[in-house]
């Protein structure tokens, strides 16, 4: 875990256990499962991997959209996913329900030139129900279950310190 603690609330990213805890302090206040970069960890631009280290949370998006709001470009198509929609584009990197768009808080780790997360848009975001949780399939960003992600979105407002951790 990283050192020292945040006082307040915090989220906490396991690479290597694809997990994601949110917490108060040490304190867990919530639990899930999740999905980081199949090309696993990593800070630069291009890369596909999940950038490690201190971010914060920059930007909420999505707010009172409907679950399984299709997002893209920061922006809702107007779409709900349904299977048969993902059959439509089957190979769409399907981002749904809401965002929170991570921003790094580390010069040179993960934040300005080719390691800024925040440019790289990386993201917790929702993905098909259908998608499997708990192994790394993303292109960089870390993935819940829409409902999950619901959860996560309406417990962590703007400002909120993210720490993502290889061995965590």
């Amino acid at each position: 875990m990283p050192a020292p603690t945040p006082v307040g609330d915090w989220l906490l990213v396991g690479i290597a256990t694809q997990q994601l805890w949110q917490l108060r302090g040490d304190q867990v206040q919530a639990h899930y499962d999740i999905s980081t970069a199949s090309n696993g960890a990593g800070e630069l631009s291009g890369s596909e991997c999940t950038p490690r280290g201190w971010h914060r949370v920059r930007a909420r998006i999505g707010d009172g959209l409907p679950q399984g709001a299709v997002l893209r470009g920061r922006r809702y198509t107007g779409e709900i996913w349904t299977p048969a929609l993902h059959a439509q584009y089957p190979n769409r990197d399907w981002i749904l329900s809401r965002i929170l768009w991570l921003c790094g808080n580390e010069p040179g780790l993960n934040r300005g030139g080719n390691v800024d997360s925040q440019r790289r848009y990386i993201y917790f975001h929702g993905t098909p129900d259908s998608e499997p949780m708990g192994e790394p399939r993303s292109h960089g960003c870390i993935r819940l279950r829409n409902a999950d992600m619901m959860a996560l979105f309406e417990r962590t407002p703007v400002g909120t310190p993210v720490y993502i951790s290889e061995a965590a």
